[in-house]
């Protein structure tokens, strides 16, 4: 009799030890669920307006090859805004387009990424390695029949008196890849946030803005021909290399001056977006 209430009791008190345990998981569970919706209710005006652009920009995703376009997504996604840094600062080699190459933004801009990470290659150098679209240049009854930037560099690099125009990340990306390999990351397509994270993981990012950093009115697009059909661009494309970023700012070496500049994030955010988001990086 004696063992068999022993064995009763050891089994009651192990069921209240299992229901106690259960108790405080599913309390703990309340206060956890309890303190987010008060966190996303207090930040409701921060996240909302960017959960619904996001959402909106996934019903209508922009294509890179899409010039222009007004589709916007918000700056950092709900999770990540709370976990990048204030602001980031890379020190990245200075090197100018002029007076070599008036139209080698493009080549400019990759060789200071490259050199970044490394590299000892010249913006000359990677002027003639990068994709030619030798397309010539032709103004016909239906408009403008010219090269595809995503081919190659249309035009003249070295001289604004011969028709020209630039290049786009496609052929950045595989003249880059002859340096690095698949360390190479061309994520134009993606979120303007991803700019911020790899720039928080000491990485620059290749883009391809304007020479306005703010978004451009139509009048300054025009529509030219070309073997794989239409496309729109603007003359005043430009590319840069971002290094930076504060609570106001995104900063970037430019090509055409010689010190570092600065321009508001969402300003520099809608001129990229227009542009198609071009994008490219190297992987830590």
């Amino acid at each position: 009799m004696t063992l068999l209430l022993s064995y009763f009791h050891q089994k009651a008190a192990i069921q209240t030890w299992q229901l106690f345990y259960k108790s405080n998981a599913l309390l703990f569970a309340l206060c956890t669920i309890t303190v987010s919706l008060i966190i996303l209710y207090n930040n409701r005006y921060t996240w909302l307006p960017a959960a619904s652009e996001w959402l909106k920009e996934q019903a209508n995703p922009v294509r890179a090859d899409e010039l222009p376009t007004v589709e916007l997504e918000p700056v950092f996604p709900l999770i990540e805004q709370f976990q990048l840094p204030e602001s980031v600062h890379l020190e990245v080699p200075q090197i100018m387009q002029y007076p070599e190459l008036p139209r080698g933004c493009e080549v400019t801009s990759l060789a200071m990424l490259l050199q970044y990470n490394g590299v000892e290659v010249s913006k000359l150098k990677l002027a003639e390695q990068v994709d030619k679209d030798k397309t010539p240049f032709q103004q016909t009854e239906k408009g403008i029949y010219f090269g595809n930037p995503s081919n190659g560099f249309v035009g003249d690099m070295y001289s604004l008196d011969k028709p020209g125009f630039g290049v786009y990340h496609q052929p950045i990306a595989r003249l880059a890849e002859r340096y690095l390999g698949d360390r190479v990351h061309d994520f134009s397509g993606g979120h303007f946030y991803e700019i911020f994270k790899y720039l928080h993981n000491r990485q620059p990012v290749w883009v391809i803005t304007n020479t306005t950093f703010k978004k451009l009115p139509e009048k300054e697009f025009q529509t030219w021909n070309t073997e794989q059909g239409s496309i729109n661009i603007t003359m005043k494309e430009h590319s840069v290399l971002v290094t930076g970023y504060d609570d106001s700012y995104i900063y970037f070496n430019d090509p055409l001056a010689k010190q570092q500049r600065k321009a508001p994030i969402n300003a520099f955010k809608e001129a990229w977006v227009q542009m198609g988001k071009q994008a490219i990086t190297v992987k830590p």
